[in-house]
């Protein structure tokens, strides 16, 4: 069976290749994948006005994984249904995966060479989805009342974060007044 590549292969930001071919069924990708990221927000979701939010703010620009944004919001959420209840906090991921990743298969081996097409076509074909996300951009916010439990959802997005490619810091923000702490 044929194994994910690694994700350093596609980490780095660029501008999606858009194909433009003499027939139009070319020009675009078929068959994308379905999403892996299965719910934005969690927690209290009845309530609407809370005093803090704390934001997992990315440093770099880069593409993340779908499957790594889901082990991170199911991760989050279970600890800080465990640390704080479940009725404490709302959480919400906010990079949504629209990024189709493609890959174009090389053969390798003996007698890869004759198997091969090498560049030709090689447009790919879509493989997963990942989020692009540019620097200074929010990732995850959790919202809550009160800061006595700051250390445990300090410690649910520093986890978060060592899940993820790239670097992240954590910011502490009064929701009505705009103030951040770090």
């Amino acid at each position: 069976m044929a194994r994910l590549r690694p994700w350093r292969c596609y980490r780095r930001l660029r501008r999606p290749y858009t194909r433009i071919s003499r027939s139009k069924k070319k020009n675009y990708i078929p068959g994308a994948p379905p999403t892996k990221l299965r719910y934005m927000v969690m927690g209290n979701l009845q309530k609407d006005q809370w005093k803090y939010a704390i934001h997992l703010v990315c440093k770099d620009s880069l593409q993340i994984r779908d499957a790594a944004l889901e082990a991170v919001r199911i991760m989050v959420n279970k600890y800080l249904e465990q640390s704080i209840g479940p009725k404490n906090y709302k959480l919400l991921i906010r990079a949504y995966p629209h990024h189709v990743v493609r890959e174009n298969p090389l053969a390798y081996g003996a007698g890869a060479d004759r198997i091969q097409k090498g560049m030709r076509l090689a447009f790919g074909k879509p493989k997963e989805r990942a989020a692009q996300v540019y620097a200074g951009k929010k990732l995850i916010t959790v919202y809550v009342d009160s800061l006595d439990k700051l250390e445990d959802i300090k410690y649910a997005l520093k986890v978060a974060a060592s899940k993820l490619p790239g670097s992240y810091a954590i910011e502490v923000e009064e929701v009505g007044k705009g103030r951040i702490y770090v």
